[in-house]
């Protein structure tokens, strides 16, 4: 934190994460001020996830062919330059809103790539766990404390000013960061499609990369899709009480907070396999909505599953940086994102049908199974126990990768 270039690279990364979970949370407190419909709100929702995974491949392609920090300033612009036009159409016009949702959406999933990118250019190999880490607890503080203040500031200022503040926010992200030490590749002369499989193909070099996603993409489909629908149904029908759901909640936030202040120093020796141990925390969240557990376990174990995704997060990324090529980095990166967050909405949008259709124990035993089992035959891939196919030895022994 005393290195000013990645000051200014945590400056930029922390507003563009507040901007990120501040949108849907400020859109939430203008329906319950009455200046957007539930309808609106889905619209708005939807049409940024739309830009989001528009983006995401086409700014992986865009990153490691021109510059990360010219990548990072752009689509910080085109969120800046957004944000104002949603806060303009609150209470007129959800089309304007939606359109300029799709251009947040963009930017945001255009950035996210190229700071992953930025993130190896700046903070030498040794310091990356501590950098992703740091980076991780600003954004976790943010959410912690930034509902109550951002209530707060409603009734003060009102919905379109947070708006605005919003565009404030993406500014900062566009233009704080500093440069970063890579040098742009020049265009192969491939599609963007072409490129994209390249990054592709340098994914399948790493075989716990791809075991790992896959095991990251289930577990966000099912765990935080339990996370998201069932945990008010049983808040509500179970316990009665609107504070289990809003304690779930805020522990799963303070418990990330913790594993990330874990992770920033502990460095395990299979770091592979405690990080996917991490992910699979993640089944006890559907495990405790299934079971008629006391209000504070179900809390705790909250907790627990937040500091566990952190244990996964941080070295994931950290490992990421490390083992594929900086050629090609932002575009397995923005091939992680769009799978792994990308199709997160699919999850949500899957879960209420299947409670519908096979009843909320079985579907929370279903999403615990996977959360359970999809980390644990992740880590039988090639490379799974280190995140690294080099420490991976031939039996004549030269080094693999």
């Amino acid at each position: 934190m005393r290195e000013r270039e990645f000051l200014r690279l945590w400056v930029g990364t922390t507003a563009s994460g507040l901007a990120t979970w501040a949108l849907p949370f400020v859109l939430g407190l203008a329906v319950l001020h009455g200046d957007l419909g539930a309808v609106g709100l889905g619209i708005v929702l939807a049409t940024r996830t739309v830009g989001f995974l528009a983006a995401v491949p086409l700014a992986g392609v865009l990153a490691d062919r021109y510059s990360r920090r010219a990548v990072v300033l752009w689509s910080g612009l085109a969120a800046a330059a957004a944000s104002p036009l949603i806060a303009l159409g609150v209470g007129r016009s959800v089309g304007l809103m939606a359109v300029a949702a799709v251009v947040v959406g963009a930017g945001q999933g255009a950035c996210r790539p190229a700071f992953q990118a930025l993130t190896a250019e700046v903070v030498d190999p040794d310091r990356r766990q501590q950098a992703n880490a740091a980076i991780t607890i600003a954004v976790r503080c943010s959410v912690l404390l930034g509902p109550a203040l951002s209530a707060l500031l409603a009734g003060v200022l009102g919905v379109p000013a947070l708006l605005l503040g919003i565009g404030l926010f993406w500014l900062v992200a566009a233009l704080v960061p500093p440069r970063g030490g890579g040098v742009p590749v020049p265009a192969s002369g491939a599609s963007i499609v072409g490129e994209f499989a390249e990054g592709w193909r340098e994914a399948c070099r790493h075989p716990w990369f791809l075991a790992g996603l896959g095991a990251l993409t289930a577990v966000i489909a099912t765990g935080y899709s339990a996370t998201a629908v069932a945990l008010p149904l049983v808040a509500r029908d179970r316990y009665g009480s609107e504070a289990v759901l809003a304690l779930a909640t805020t522990g799963y936030t303070v418990g990330a907070l913790l594993g990330a202040l874990l992770i920033a120093r502990w460095r395990p020796r299979a770091q592979g396999w405690a990080a996917l141990a991490g992910l699979a925390v993640y089944a006890v969240a559907p495990l405790c909505l299934l079971l008629p557990v006391h209000p504070a376990v179900l809390v705790l174990a909250y907790v627990a599953t937040g500091v566990g995704i952190e244990l996964f997060n941080v070295p994931w990324f950290t490992a990421t940086q490390r083992e594929v090529d900086p050629r090609l980095l932002a575009r397995v990166s923005s091939l992680d994102f769009l799978l792994s967050y990308g199709l997160a909405p699919l999850g949500l949008a899957l879960i209420a049908p299947a409670i519908s259709v096979f009843g909320l124990g079985s579907t929370l035993a279903a999403c615990a199974l996977v959360c359970l089992l999809a980390p644990a035959a992740a880590a039988l891939a090639p490379g799974a126990r280190t995140f690294s196919v080099r420490r991976i030895r031939m039996t004549n022994g030269p080094f693999v990768g």
